[in-house]
């Protein structure tokens, strides 16, 4: 943990609403998410490093997943488990915990259950926009978005705040029609993601430099087919798991594919690479954009949200994004793995949940639990404004 607040790094601060809270004591705060552990991506990541900065600061913390209920496969991507009519279970939970604070993450069944929870008692929460469904449905199916961002909006607009990572997505998500969106950035483990020790590429897996690296889901919305028929020196590196696995490595034989890593092994395989490469054109944010950067990798993307805000305003060449994802691998070679790990430390999980507080809506004298103690005195902190 660098320890200093990234207040702009990722967001412009006249971007969102900004308008201060009050330091209004907030101890016990409940998270209800579809995506959560074991699954591996972006939200469960930042959510879980948001839970643990939180509890540090002494705040309790509950996060109710998946795995709290009786779950089928999400159609297309069975990996991905959908909670079953979660409804009655939930409120249970939520009644046990006594909540001061609720934050529904996500738009899935948990997340519809949650919201609907809490419009019925007239409980303020809020909410975080994560993920372009609609971009994603429409490049599984071909369906515009326009009837998915309708759904959107109604579930977000219901909300006291909805949290943004980027200035891009704030302009874009205000353009069709979401109201009351506050600025909530992302950060990166310094201590995990170093620039040392690093992935011998060239020799365990005979992949000529220059290394080109991607790290995610393999999965048709994060156009990871963009990145692989680029004609680039070198080899192509891919590290991850997901639906399209087994037919991208039938179709790019001389592409590397390591399958999913975790913990030290893929901060290594970061850290091996000269250019980290990132192909989505729907991701909110990335953060795996910041990985790579904290472990001295450049990057190259297209000129898009996410890698755009993430690389706005850096000083010196941590990477380059451009509408030719090609030229913009080609530039990133020479950009400098210092000005990548540099930039990197511009962003702290420690501000990321401190700006996560001070959007939580409380709920007050209101709390619709009968007979429900409040949280001991010395177990309450406030919300910074």
């Amino acid at each position: 943990m660098d320890g200093s607040p990234v207040r702009d790094a990722s967001i412009a601060p006249d971007a969102v609403a900004t308008a201060p809270v009050a330091h209004i004591p907030v101890a016990r705060i409940l998270i209800v998410s579809d995506a959560w552990m074991p699954q591996v991506n972006g939200v469960v990541r930042t959510l879980s490093t948001v839970a643990a900065e939180l509890r540090q600061m002494g705040h309790a913390v509950e996060v109710v997943g998946p795995d709290r209920f009786v779950t089928i496969p999400c159609p297309t991507y069975p990996d991905i488990r959908l909670s079953l009519l979660p409804g009655r279970r939930l409120a249970r939970l939520i009644a046990a915990f006594r909540p001061d604070a609720v934050h529904i993450a996500t738009e899935g069944p948990l997340g519809m259950a949650a919201r609907r929870w809490a419009r019925r008692r007239g409980v303020p929460f809020t909410t975080s926009f994560h993920t372009r469904f609609p971009e994603y449905i429409q490049a599984r199916t071909g369906l515009p978005p326009g009837l998915a961002y309708a759904v959107l909006r109604w579930f977000h607009n219901g909300a006291a705040a909805t949290l943004v990572a980027t200035e891009t997505l704030s302009q874009d998500l205000a353009s069709r029609g979401f109201t009351r969106l506050r600025a909530w950035t992302r950060g990166v483990d310094l201590q995990r993601f170093r620039p040392e020790p690093r992935e011998d590429w060239e020799g365990d897996w005979k992949a000529r430099p220059p290394v080109f690296l991607y790290v995610g889901r393999i999965a048709v919305e994060k156009n990871i087919g963009a990145f692989l028929d680029l004609d680039l020196p070198g080899s192509k590196v891919v590290v991850g798991g997901g639906p399209m696995l087994a037919s991208l490595k039938a179709a790019y034989p001389d592409v590397v594919f390591t399958g999913p890593r975790s913990e030290r092994a893929l901060a290594q395989s970061y850290a091996g690479a000269d250019v980290f490469v990132f192909p989505s054109r729907t991701d909110t944010f990335g953060l795996v954009v910041l990985e790579a950067l904290a472990c001295g990798v450049p990057v190259a993307a297209y000129d898009v949200m996410g890698p755009r805000d993430i690389l706005r305003g850096a000083a010196g060449r941590p990477g380059a994004v451009a509408d030719d994802l090609r030229a913009a691998c080609l530039a990133a070679v020479e950009c400098s793995r210092a000005d990548a790990r540099a930039h990197a430390e511009r962003f702290s999980w420690r501000a990321c949940a401190e700006m996560f507080l001070a959007a939580l809506a409380p709920i007050g004298n209101a709390a619709p639990f009968s007979g429900a103690a409040a949280a001991p005195a010395a177990t309450r902190r406030p919300i910074d404004a």
